[in-house]
């Protein structure tokens, strides 16, 4: 076992954005300096304060991070991944609908991505593209992700 602090007993609630164009293209950000997993690539998204509804949660940390009112989204899919620093339950919701240009208000870096070539990807979100990638590109597309993946 290495000497790295283990993870919080129970996770911790994080809802996920996947904000999507009409062509397809995603959005990804990158984790600014001086947090864990600085300079990987995820959708962006946080944590949950307690007694927040998820899609309010969304809604405020799109607006706090980038600038962006999130109009509607769907839930999709939820995802439990045990990083070193913290155990998280992701819960990821698919958004068509939502107002302004993103901007990175915490000095983070963001990036429309089709076929996605940044690097490196956070590894709970490696999973969602390729999942993501079935949507786009399989006819019929499933409505969520291969039974594989734990639901929450």
């Amino acid at each position: 076992m290495s000497g790295a602090p283990a993870p919080a007993a129970g996770p911790i609630d994080v809802v996920v954005g996947i904000l999507v164009q009409p062509n397809g293209d995603v959005l990804l950000g990158q984790r600014p300096a001086g947090k864990p997993y600085a300079g990987y690539w995820e959708f962006p998204g946080g944590k949950v304060e307690p007694g927040e509804a998820l899609f309010a949660a969304l809604q405020r940390e799109f607006l706090e991070e980038l600038g962006l009112m999130i109009d509607s989204a769907e839930p999709w899919c939820g995802v439990e991944h045990v990083y070193e620093h913290a155990h998280v339950r992701l819960h990821f919701y698919i958004s068509r609908a939502w107002r302004g240009a993103p901007q990175g208000l915490e000095g983070q870096a963001f990036a429309w991505q089709g076929k996605v070539a940044v690097a490196p990807l956070l590894p709970a979100t490696i999973p969602l593209l390729e999942w993501l990638d079935q949507l786009r590109y399989s006819a019929p597309a499933p409505a969520h992700p291969p039974a594989a993946a734990p639901a929450l």
